[in-house]
């Protein structure tokens, strides 16, 4: 008897939850405080919602939204330079099984970027002759001046800011995270251009680094253009944004680059 009437009182409980779980939730409010540093209020029920994009099927794949650097088809993104020769000249970097051989000299994008998502992916062979930076090294300059190093570090003594995924000269790597050679690196990079008033840096580039998936840079500050065997520093202009330049570093046989795709950033 008792527990038919627990039943009986809880039952108007229970039905007064649901009808209040089916009632529309607000999708925003409009009379919140100011987020301070906006104009936007808490929770702003004006305020636009971001645009969709939908991911790709395969990690690693191109996002909607990216541009597509290369697909294993074509090279047409990239152009090369020729000494005493002026203007842009056709990529001599040869396609071989839908991967491009890092070979003939460096390659720049047609298109200009300031901050921005890259996504690439590399291969240095087992057999490549040298060692320490003689060995699978490239890299990628983000506005022609910044590089994130490429390099096989898989039992691979060098100096610790000339390591994969170091900004080269400057910072090493947290973490060795490179796979054996002769296997698929996996680049994703995040990096932030530097704010510049009338040419001038008044604060610095700063680069986020997954290699493999792990973490390398966090949010760590670019000191400035990238040198070899010398100190930098933000002297000097600077553009508001340059073309991404891959490198050759003439190794043998060369490194392999695939699926490379940018996004650019605000």
């Amino acid at each position: 008897m008792k527990t038919h009437l627990l039943l009986a009182l809880c039952l108007p409980l229970v039905a007064a939850g649901a009808a209040a779980d089916n009632k529309p939730h607000p999708v925003g409010y409009d009379d919140t405080p100011l987020i301070p540093g906006t104009t936007w209020k808490v929770h702003d029920i004006a305020r636009p919602a971001p645009p969709v994009v939908t991911p790709a099927v395969r990690p690693g794949g191109a996002p909607s939204d990216a541009i597509i650097l290369f697909d294993g088809t074509s090279t047409a993104q990239f152009y090369a330079k020729k000494k005493d020769v002026p203007g842009k000249h056709p990529s001599p970097w040869k396609i071989e099984n839908g991967e491009l051989l890092v070979d003939g000299g460096d390659c720049w994008t047609h298109l200009e970027f300031a901050s921005c998502q890259l996504h690439l992916e590399w291969k240095s062979e087992p057999h490549t002759k040298g060692n320490s930076q003689k060995k699978g090294n490239g890299g990628v300059f983000f506005m022609d001046r910044y590089e994130s190093q490429i390099l096989d570090c898989d039992n691979n003594p060098t100096y610790a800011d000339g390591m994969a995924g170091s900004v080269y000269g400057q910072t090493p790597p947290m973490v060795n995270a490179v796979r054996k050679a002769g296997e698929w690196q996996s680049y994703d990079i995040v990096f932030t251009a530097p704010k510049l008033k009338d040419g001038k840096v008044v604060e610095p580039a700063r680069i986020t680094t997954f290699v493999n998936g792990v973490c390398v840079q966090n949010n760590t500050v670019i000191m400035g253009p990238t040198l070899h065997k010398k100190a930098t520093s933000w002297n000097g202009t600077f553009p508001e944004k340059a073309s991404l330049r891959f490198q050759d570093h003439k190794n043998e046989p060369p490194v392999r680059l695939r699926n490379i795709w940018v996004r650019p950033l605000p």
